[in-house]
């Protein structure tokens, strides 16, 4: 063995010395590396269940979560007033609509653009200072790189030279007319300084009507990951094929009125089954008709699926056959409920899981419209690609809902055949089957997975005992409550949350959990930050459903080299009032962790990877000294 490791010890060497062929080279690259370890890391910028809710993440994708006007405050906090220093940022927000607007408002000038261009430089030149000139190079629109770069770096000298230089370089920009793409440029190498590496950590889609222009953005995105939510996943269901998942996709677009980003956005057409919608069921309002249609297939799929896997334990959750629609009423737990809607003419009292022949025809159209949608299906390939079920990242464990424990606090465990999954395992044979499920054959096993990975009792993205049918028919509330997870009452507790950090092999002094899920309910008292600063649930309500729940339109979270700080935001009223009013999202911003020492690139996992290239450089230089 070790004469194996010599060797190939020795064949990377080798392969290593043809990158860097002398001594000279490899100094100059040692010398390089070095330089960037003792950079201050980039910024981290943390997102949760965005829901679909475009415009709000649109426009904190482009205000950093604050950090822009932060560095506009910084700069100009003695020479802008707040309306100039707004409007300054508005424009980096969204330079192309802004510029238009101003255009038609005739308030363009030559001062003016002479003006905002020197604001501009200085922001860029501000935020790039933590990074190398080739890496802010690389960040640059590539036909301005070269004149961006001489104007970041101009410096006063004895004659003023570079100054006039400078200047020249702005004159000449506007001779030719190229100011607007100039200031486009600009405002997007700012957002791209601004934050290096951005965190979703889960639910993109439901509720909202626009998950997929989200998703468009975010496949432009420079660096990211994404932890799937269970709303991810029952669309990655549905893409491979579950036809359990595409009835819960489809009704919950008739539920949030997202009808047009199945139609629009994907091609996927509900014809069929408003047809049979209006065939079988008395509603004058069709939206309400096919809900109603596809909720009844969905819970026939639901028992068929219960019933055909007893290690998911989930029998509770059989109700079609309880249901006396002579009365009109449901039997739960020995209490017989009445029904707000008795409209069951597809289910049989001998066989009521079993679909109608027609039911059947109406659910495969819609699995085939699913998996055959181009659009649909290249934004799940980038769910696989960008995601994973947990995320372990400079010492933080990022993932979306949470990991199973028992009553006691320990990790609980799921059956699946003659194995039992907890913990780490429990999330990685998760990921496996739902990568297998897409890419693997669509085996019916591994798609049922995905339904329960979707709304399972012990699935790490719910964690719930959902009350579906419940909420749909019975209007006693007192059904509605979902037992949660004993997990969601241990996290508030620091040593199970030190438990679970090592589970993941996180064992540094000073390391977080990071999950959404579960809305804080900011104004009843809830705290985002748990276990004494160990966990933090960044789910504040992006989805406007939330906002009277939460208090709050969302929490996002900040990880630069100074520390961790949370940003608790109001409601955003839209793009076109930013636009006219030059309005932001009203954040309030809280330090919840601040280094006695500055994070440098060195202390990260960049930095471990680049002091083992910098090892690995140093041992080719002693082979170079043997000759």
């Amino acid at each position: 063995m070790k004469d194996k490791t010599n060797k190939d010890q020795e064949k990377y060497l080798h392969l290593l010395s043809q990158q860097y062929p002398n001594k000279q080279s490899l100094c100059r690259e040692v010398i390089n590396l070095n330089a960037i370890l003792n950079l201050p890391k980039g910024t981290e910028h943390f997102m949760s269940d965005l829901h679909g809710e475009f415009e709000a993440f649109y426009h904190i994708l482009n205000n950093c979560s604050g950090v822009i006007r932060e560095k506009v405050d910084l700069i100009f906090k003695d020479t802008l007033t707040e309306e100039e220093k707004q409007e300054i940022c508005t424009l980096i927000y969204y330079p192309e609509e802004k510029l238009k607007m101003l255009h038609l408002d005739n308030k363009l000038s030559d001062e003016w653009y002479r003006m905002v261009l020197n604001q501009l430089i200085k922001v860029a030149k501000l935020l790039s200072s933590k990074y190398t000139r080739s890496k802010v190079r690389k960040a640059m629109p590539e036909e301005f790189a070269y004149i961006i770069d001489e104007l970041l770096h101009v410096q006063k000298d004895e004659d003023n030279n570079q100054v006039v230089y400078h200047k020249k370089i702005i004159d000449t920009i506007l001779d030719l007319d190229y100011a607007d793409e100039f200031i486009i440029a600009l405002a997007a190498l700012i957002k791209r300084l601004a934050v290096d590496h951005l965190h979703i950590v889960g639910d993109i889609f439901d509720r909202g009507a626009y998950a997929d222009r989200i998703l468009d953005m975010l496949m432009q995105h420079h660096s990211l990951d994404i932890q799937w939510g269970n709303h991810d996943i029952l669309w990655m269901g549905a893409a491979s094929g579950s036809t359990i998942c595409v009835a819960i996709a489809v009704m919950n677009c008739l539920k949030s009125d997202s009808i047009s980003m199945l139609e629009r956005s994907y091609g996927i057409s509900l014809r069929k089954l408003f047809l049979f919608a209006e065939k079988y069921y008395d509603c004058t309002d069709m939206t309400k008709g096919a809900l109603r249609a596809i909720s009844v297939i969905m819970f026939k799929l639901h028992g068929r699926i219960i019933k055909r896997h007893p290690e998911y334990d989930m029998d509770d959750q059989l109700m079609l056959h309880r249901v006396d629609r002579v009365n009109g009423t449901v039997e739960i737990n020995t209490v017989t409920y009445k029904l707000n809607n008795n409209e069951f003419p597809t289910v049989s009292d001998e066989n009521p899981y079993e679909l109608t022949d027609e039911e059947g025809k109406v659910i495969l159209d819609l699995k085939k419209c699913f998996t055959e949608s181009e659009r649909l299906q290249a934004h799940v390939k980038f769910l696989y690609d960008k995601g994973s079920m947990y995320k372990v990242f400079n010492d933080n464990l990022l993932y979306h809902g949470c990991v199973p424990l028992d009553k006691s606090g320990n990790f609980d465990y799921i059956q699946i055949n003659d194995a039992a999954y907890k913990g780490k395992a429990l999330m990685e044979y998760a990921e496996g089957v739902a990568r297998r499920a897409f890419f693997g054959g669509h085996d019916k096993n591994d798609l049922d997975f995905m339904w329960y990975l979707w709304g399972g009792r012990k699935s790490p993205l719910c964690g719930r005992n959902l009350k579906t049918f419940e909420r749909a028919y019975i209007d006693d509330q007192d059904t509605w409550l979902e037992e949660a997870n004993p997990y969601y009452s241990f996290n508030n507790d620091e040593k199970t949350c030190n438990m679970i950090l090592r589970e993941f092999g996180i064992y540094a002094p000073v390391s977080h959990i990071i999950n959404g899920h579960t809305p804080v309910k900011a104004s009843s008292g809830e705290k985002p930050i748990r276990a004494n600063g160990k966990l933090f649930v960044i789910d504040g309500g992006f989805c406007k459903a939330y906002h009277k729940k939460t208090g709050i339109a969302g929490y996002t979270l900040i990880y630069n080299s100074h520390g961790l700080r949370i940003k608790a935001h109001q409601p955003f009223s839209s793009v076109a009032m930013a636009l006219m009013d030059n309005q932001d999202i009203e954040s309030e911003s809280s330090m919840v962790e601040e280094e006695k020492n500055r994070v440098m690139v060195k202390d990260t996992d960049i930095g471990k990877h680049i002091q083992e290239d910098i090892d690995d450089l140093n041992r080719l230089m002693k082979e170079y000294d043997k000759y």
